[in-house]
């Protein structure tokens, strides 16, 4: 069974930048799309940003278009969050989800 293991998370100041990875173990097959959530504090998880993986098609939530940018590397099994002008609103757990596999997350605090 799919595991799938994120890292990179951290503190950083508003504006500064955050590349999250994502690595899946088994095979991701051509159909599966992989996906990055978050969570804030109190609040719901809400979708950020996704990436089919075959195709490497994109697709961003609004709040993040023009800041983040996801990308896959198909050899390594891994999907990456680039996230570049942080900002404090940003604060939450990251966790991306593989072909319908979650892992656990990692924490990005954005300070003012």
């Amino acid at each position: 069974q799919m595991q799938v293991i994120e890292s990179g998370g951290g503190l950083v100041q508003a504006g500064g930048s955050l590349r999250l990875s994502c690595v899946a173990s088994g095979r991701i097959l051509d159909y599966m799309t992989a996906a990055w959530f978050r969570q804030p504090p109190g609040k719901q998880r809400t979708f950020v940003a996704s990436i089919t993986w075959s195709a490497g098609a994109t697709s961003y939530a609004a709040s993040v278009k023009g800041r983040f940018t996801i990308s896959k590397d198909n050899a390594k099994n891994t999907v990456y969050l680039q996230m570049n002008n942080l900002k404090p609103e940003d604060t939450a757990v990251y966790s991306c989800n593989i072909g319908g596999t979650t892992g656990q997350g990692t924490q990005v605090t954005v300070s003012s």
